[in-house]
């Protein structure tokens, strides 16, 4: 059995605010959601830049049937709040609690590449200090990334799949790709997907810049530069997206607003190297190809292509090449861009938030422009839309997620059509 999938609902919490339309207008606005880092010295790790939530209220939420109450807030991680306020406005904006389906058909698969590591350090400074009786009852249930997926759950009572995958900068399109799989082939009738993250602590910086993996910039303009020659590391962010996915006739049935449907999935690995991605960009043109496939469709028929884009030096000039490869003749054809250009780079989270911005550009007929870009590189040398927003028809787009540790996901995306 092959069922159509479409998406529903959509919720952000990201650097350029909290919820889907203030998240969309400041892209449309090409609004850079970067800020200084202020909540720690920032000397001994040299990284001054990162894309930090800084609207999220959580007591603004303690009254919201669906959210969290004071007492709740307190026994949550951070990554999970994120993950559950995105759901809850998903749902909302979706018209539905599914309280006409099987709760054990509709399921939730949300996931974290690192989850609760702010609490892991927070509590390891009072096992150094007192030993481990002082360590909190609630540190492993609050810390573990499956959490954020758990609680949607219990704050929904949908009682389907249910699970976190942890692929790192994969995450959320992994997630999403699961969880349309399972709805095409039957085995749910909704879900809630998508990707949660909060990495914003010393440690997390640290460990990244020690890999040089992170700008050292101190100009917001110019910290996430994607395919600029001059590009020199990702800015780190934080946040969540969740998309509420659907079986077609249902969603049709009831009336549904539908943004999208979702047609194609390719998930690859690299089996190359830990950190960095395979240079003849082979197996992540395959996963390309693979959800272009599914999806019904050939490399003319897509219009966009939302990179992963981070701005580091090996990831944008083998991406380039995974392209090229996928699409052969067609690739200095199609529409590029990065959303990491203006919110940095949200780790497990990134898929997630990046497929909301390609299920709008369908919906709105608009493709954004990539931030920054000066320097042209002959290294990447398609169109990666750096001059201006671009008004057109979106038929079918492609969003990209390459991971640490060589995993690729591609998912595919549709105007819907009867």
């Amino acid at each position: 059995m092959s069922r159509r999938v479409v998406i529903t609902g959509m919720g952000a919490v990201t650097p350029l605010g909290t919820g889907t339309d203030k998240f969309w207008e400041g892209i449309k606005a090409n609004k850079i959601g970067f800020s200084y880092i202020d909540k720690f010295d920032t000397s001994n790790t040299g990284i001054k830049i990162a894309g930090i939530v800084r609207d999220f209220d959580e007591a603004a939420y303690f009254d919201i049937k669906g959210c969290f109450d004071k007492k709740e807030s307190k026994r949550m991680d951070r990554f999970t709040k994120f993950a559950v306020v995105a759901a809850h406005e998903a749902l909302e904006d979706a018209g539905t609690d599914f309280s006409d389906l099987d709760p054990y058909r509709v399921g939730v698969l949300v996931g974290s590449g690192i989850g609760g590591i702010d609490l892991t350090l927070s509590e390891y400074e009072k096992y150094l200090e007192k030993g481990p009786s002082r360590i909190s009852v609630f540190y492993i249930p609050m810390m573990i990334s499956n959490m954020a997926a758990g609680t949607i759950s219990m704050k929904t009572g949908f009682r389907g799949a249910n699970f976190d995958i942890s692929s790192a900068c994969a995450t959320g399109n992994h997630t999403i790709g699961e969880a349309f799989r399972k709805i095409k082939d039957g085995y749910l009738d909704a879900a809630v997907a998508g990707g949660t993250e909060s990495t914003n602590v010393e440690f997390t910086y640290g460990g990244f810049s020690n890999m040089k993996a992170l700008t050292k910039s101190d100009d917001l303009e110019r910290a996430s530069i994607p395919f600029d020659k001059e590009r020199n590391g990702f800015v780190l962010g934080e946040g969540s997206g969740i998309v509420i996915l659907e079986e077609y006739e249902h969603a049709k049935a009831r009336g549904a607003k539908i943004y999208a449907e979702i047609a194609g999935y390719g998930a690859t690995c690299d089996g190359y190297h830990m950190t960095s991605p395979m240079p003849t960009g082979e197996a992540a043109g395959k996963g390309m190809s693979l959800a272009i496939e599914e999806a019904g469709l050939t490399p003319a028929d897509i219009d966009y292509i939302n990179a992963h884009g981070t701005s580091t030096g090996l990831n944008d000039k083998y991406e380039t090449a995974a392209i090229k490869l996928a699409f052969g003749e067609y690739a200095d054809k199609v529409k590029i861009n990065s959303t990491k250009s203006m919110i940095g780079h949200l780790l497990g989270a990134a898929g997630a938030v990046e497929a909301i911005i390609c299920a709008k550009s369908i919906q709105e007929g608009f493709i954004h422009k990539t931030l920054g870009y000066k320097v042209p590189d002959e290294e990447c040398d398609l169109d990666y839309c750096v001059k201006e927003n671009i008004n057109q028809e979106v038929k079918a787009a492609l969003s990209n997620s390459l991971g640490f540790g060589g995993h690729n996901a591609t998912l595919c995306f549709k105007k819907v059509s009867d």
